[in-house]
């Protein structure tokens, strides 16, 4: 017998004798055949079932499987949502490819990995520094891997300097910032080592010590920008600050002393312009005063010979005209001015041939009569 519940002919019960024939003998072939294709069908079944139960686990293996797939969900649930800070933004990918850019608050996406947010602080500034490191940096982009080559560099005059310097940039658009460039803020590092050496390089170590500072800055942040935008960093660089400039450890008390000399004749230069802005002034303030006394007593003096002038010409008409009653007035105006300067007067008689008499000989002395 076959399992597909073929009867083999072969199978038929042989009588043993032909006592039965007949329509009977037909019936009773005929109930063989069914029982035989009945038998069949139910081991069928039971070879199936027995081949699902050996594919069951058992029940310890079915509760860790009801435990597996809940902590499925559970992380399915906790991949599903995410949330952007104020000062960022996310940037969404699917199977790693570019989706959206994600404004901040809570978010979802799609679970387990299908859909992966890059959180980019855009309105975050960020910085790197460049000679030193500080003390607790958390972020490994902003210190220095080894800070003592960064900061050596040579100047126009084939001078060594050691600079000192921070960059503050900021992520202005964050897909170029994740996707184009491989490592940006690698890249920048190097953009901002290689501008500041030719800025430096085309100056004097006394214009980068001293008074070059704010135009190293402003070409640097410049060209910085340039650059950052050519290689498609996604940043914006907003300032560019020197720290501290010295010269190599075995010159610099030398330099030291030479800078110490130009700060003092700074002083007594800038003293000097105090005193010449404080007595210059003061001096063609009294010249111009005295100038102007003298036009005005010129003009005194002018107007005062002219006017005299005008009155003794008018005098003189008036004493051609009358010249004893012009003597007489003359005579009186005159003794008007003199006579009350004088504090003892005597009036004499004509005849009278001494004054002494009348002289008060008993009076201190050193007083006048």
């Amino acid at each position: 017998m076959l399992a597909t519940g073929y009867v083999d002919p072969d199978s038929w019960p042989q009588q043993p004798d032909d006592r039965i024939t007949g329509p009977g003998r037909h019936c009773e072939h005929s109930r063989s055949i069914m029982n035989s294709q009945r038998g069949g069908i139910e081991d069928l079944v039971r070879e199936w079932q027995g081949r699902f139960k050996r594919m069951m686990p058992s029940r310890g293996a079915r509760g860790l499987i009801v435990l597996v797939a809940l902590a499925l969900v559970g992380v399915g649930a906790w991949t599903a949502y995410y949330t952007v800070p104020s000062d960022s933004v996310a940037v969404v990918q699917r199977f790693g490819k570019y989706l959206a850019e994600v404004p901040p608050g809570l978010h979802f996406k799609l679970p387990l990995g299908i859909d992966a947010a890059t959180i980019v602080p855009v309105k975050r500034q960020l910085k790197q520094e460049f000679g030193f490191a500080t003390p607790g940096a958390t972020d490994l982009y902003q210190i220095p891997r080894d800070a003592r080559p960064e900061k050596q560099m040579v100047t126009g005059d084939l001078n060594a300097a050691l600079v000192e310097w921070v960059v503050q940039y900021r992520i202005s658009d964050p897909a170029k910032f994740l996707f184009d460039v491989r490592e940006p803020r690698l890249i920048l590092r190097d953009v901002s080592e290689s501008v500041m050496r030719e800025v430096v390089g085309d100056r004097t170590v006394d214009e980068v010590i001293t008074i070059g500072r704010q135009e190293i800055e402003a070409e640097a942040l410049t060209k910085m920008q340039a650059l950052a935008t050519k290689y498609a960093l996604g940043t914006s660089i907003d300032q560019v600050q020197l720290k501290n400039i010295n010269p190599p450890e075995p010159v610099q008390a030398s330099f030291n002393e030479v800078n110490q000399a130009q700060q003092e004749k700074e002083k007594l230069i800038n003293e000097a312009r105090r005193d010449y802005n404080k007595v210059i002034p003061l001096a063609d303030g009294e010249k111009d005063q005295r100038i102007r006394e003298a036009d005005g007593y010129r003009l005194k003096r002018i107007n005062e010979a002219q006017g005299d002038a005008a009155r003794f010409t008018a005098l003189l008409a008036e004493y051609i005209k009358a010249p004893t009653v012009t003597r007489r007035r003359i005579y009186i105006e005159t003794l008007q001015d003199v006579m009350p300067g004088v504090r003892s007067k005597i009036i004499v008689d004509e005849r009278t041939r001494s004054i002494l008499p009348f002289l008060n000989l008993d009076s201190p002395k050193g007083d006048r009569p």
